[in-house]
């Protein structure tokens, strides 16, 4: 993935729209990343808890 990080520790998953340069903006490529990415923490037995984030400073 391009556009994703994921993340797991301590049963927390943290999944980071990582466009910082788009302001964190979606396209097609980000959502299809970002749905693969919800899949795969879905089927991850060990996660309890998703935290959903964006990558860079905020917007001014």
């Amino acid at each position: 993935m391009e556009n994703i990080l994921i993340a797991v520790e301590n049963r927390i998953a943290t999944i980071t729209i990582n466009r910082p340069s788009k302001l964190n903006a979606l396209n097609k490529a980000t959502i299809a990343e970002l749905s693969q990415a919800i899949d795969d923490v879905e089927n991850n037995q060990e996660v309890r808890v998703v935290i959903l984030t964006g990558s860079g400073e905020k917007a001014l």
